[in-house]
């Protein structure tokens, strides 16, 4: 019997065999991933240039690396080198020819014909970027002091509440959108938004005003270093505000009202 038990099983196993070869199995092989990383090049912002025209890029007064963790190195290096110099090379193209060749980027964004796509996205791309790249600083962040410090007290009550209010405006935004510090016709300090490319200089604004401090909110400008977490990237970006640049702003805008 267990002669006849042990035969059975032998030929059940070549029979197991034989069929495996007539079906041509493939073996699966693992192949290991790369063991060394690879390298990302971080280039410099002085290597970027714009096509010949009337507006050139703002020089970023800083490297890709210097305002990390807030802002990642290859964020601020695709916005800069990608999206900024692509705004900054269609505004030169819409305007090429026009009234507003020779006109500076302030007036053309109070003139402009709204329904005039290009040219509103493209002139507030570059204006809202030059700004946005001027409120930041390495090495910032804190609180204002002297003169703005006194003007936030006053207009906001205190500091934090203007933190509060700010955070909440940048919060409540929803798609792609800019939130703006701004010195309103008065004199007084404002918080604003606007979606897209647009800003308080345009005739559409809710709140018109001049810019001293913007945020922008459109995810290509955070979504490499926080993903879903915006809430997160409005936070950060008070660690990295350039409070002195913020009030020569305002004083230049203040000089200019009066």
């Amino acid at each position: 019997m267990k002669k006849s038990s042990l035969l059975l099983s032998s030929l059940l196993l070549l029979g197991f065999l034989a069929s495996c070869n007539d079906k041509k199995l493939t073996e699966v092989v693992e192949v290991p991933l790369p063991t060394a990383q690879e390298k990302v090049t971080i280039g410099f912002p002085d290597d970027v240039k714009a096509n010949n025209g009337a507006f050139q890029l703002e020089k970023l007064p800083y490297a890709y690396d210097a305002l990390a963790p807030t802002i990642s190195p290859l964020t601020l290096e695709m916005h800069y080198s990608k999206h900024y110099l692509t705004y900054t090379n269609n505004l030169n193209n819409a305007i090429a020819g026009t009234e507003y060749q020779n006109q500076p980027i302030e007036s053309i964004l109070a003139k402009l014909d709204l329904n005039n796509a290009d040219l509103r996205n493209n002139a507030g791309g570059y204006y809202n970027h030059s700004l946005y790249w001027k409120s930041m600083a390495p090495n910032s962040g804190g609180v204002p002091k002297d003169t703005l410090a006194s003007v936030i007290s006053r207009d906001f009550g205190s500091y934090e509440n203007f933190v509060t209010a700010f955070k909440s405006e940048a919060t409540s935004q929803f798609g792609s959108a800019w939130v703006w510090l701004v010195v309103d016709k008065a004199g007084k300090l404002k918080i604003t938004s606007t979606q897209n490319q647009d800003n308080p200089l345009m005739k559409n604004a809710v709140a018109p005003g001049t810019p001293i401090l913007a945020l922008d909110l459109w995810e290509h400008a955070y979504y490499l270093g926080y993903q879903y977490r915006r809430r997160t990237y409005i936070d950060s970006f008070f660690n990295v505000i350039n409070w002195p640049k913020v009030t020569e702003n305002y004083e230049a805008a203040m000089r200019r009202k009066y």
